[in-house]
């Protein structure tokens, strides 16, 4: 890829996360509160995978071939749910719907109810289980897809997922990559505090995994880097990618104060819009300097 076109790239996967964060923002504005932080920790890397890394096909999310998302971290649905419509799953004005009687969007994912979303999940640490499953089943039936698993650093203290971890080894799944959002939180405090995780890094690597780390859990260049690189590996040996991300990233308020699950007010939420224009046209006036824009 030449220069001016990775430029053109990195500007669009900054575009269309950025979107995802206004998009979500939205959504729990309209509901009132939700989980915000651990929404906001993953949006570079959702942009990332629905921009460019997932082969998909929104007019058929039933399509076999398709390659399987597993978010483990559940209550991160609703910036799932901004990025699938964005990429075209269903109509934007669904997302206004969250978690409503009725609703196809509801807070915890359930892959019954939402075009996209391949697997229901919200009882944490059980995701990974269900990642690896997928892997060991669509090999077993000879399918050429690629099986992707967010999975928050908090239930990485879960007994289930080390099993997990084991068995993608000992099964040579190299086609499973497991997806850490390494935000350093979770709902009653820090995870060094709560129960400190250490080198995740080192444990996978002990475990017999390939294990890549995104220093920047936020820049879509690294991100994108590591996934493209990493996919299609056939080595017999599953991939884990660490992600260090700030839970909360790129919403004021939730700098502020506990932010697992927030009220979100109308102050803070015209506080957020504000600040994400701002990120806009610092995103355009740069790229536009560049050349990207021509």
């Amino acid at each position: 890829m030449g220069e001016s076109a990775k430029e053109k790239q990195v500007y669009e996967l900054e575009h269309f996360a950025l979107e995802i964060r206004r998009q979500t923002i939205k959504e729990l504005h309209s509901l009132g509160s939700g989980h915000v932080g651990g929404c906001m920790s993953i949006v570079e890397l959702l942009a990332v995978l629905y921009g460019g890394i997932l082969r998909v096909e929104p007019r058929k999310p039933d399509w076999e071939e398709r390659d399987r998302l597993v978010v483990s971290k559940g209550h991160a649905g609703p910036a799932v749910y901004a990025a699938l419509a964005l990429r075209g799953f269903f109509p934007l004005e669904k997302l206004d719907t969250l978690n409503r009687p009725g609703t196809h969007l509801p807070s915890h994912m359930d892959a019954q109810k939402t075009p996209g979303v391949d697997m229901t999940t919200g009882s944490l640490g059980q995701g990974v289980s269900a990642g690896v499953g997928i892997a060991l089943a669509s090999r077993i039936a000879g399918k050429n897809i690629h099986v992707y698993t967010i999975a928050g650093d908090g239930e990485c203290q879960e007994g289930q997922v080390w099993e997990a971890v084991l068995f993608a080894a000992a099964q040579k799944l190299d086609n499973l990559t497991l997806l850490v959002d390494r935000n350093h939180y979770q709902l009653d405090g820090s995870t060094e505090e709560v129960l400190p995780l250490g080198r995740l890094e080192d444990k996978l690597r002990a475990f017999g995994w390939n294990v890549f780390s995104v220093q920047d859990g936020h820049d879509v260049e690294q991100i994108y880097r590591v996934l493209s690189e990493t996919r299609g590996r056939q080595d017999g040996v599953p991939t884990a990618v660490v992600l260090d991300t700030v839970k909360g990233k790129g919403y004021p308020a939730a700098g502020r104060g506990p932010n697992h699950h927030m009220i979100m007010t109308d102050r803070d939420f015209e506080e957020a819009m504000r600040e994400l224009d701002e990120e806009e046209k610092r995103l355009d006036a740069g790229k536009e300097a560049a050349g990207c824009m021509r």
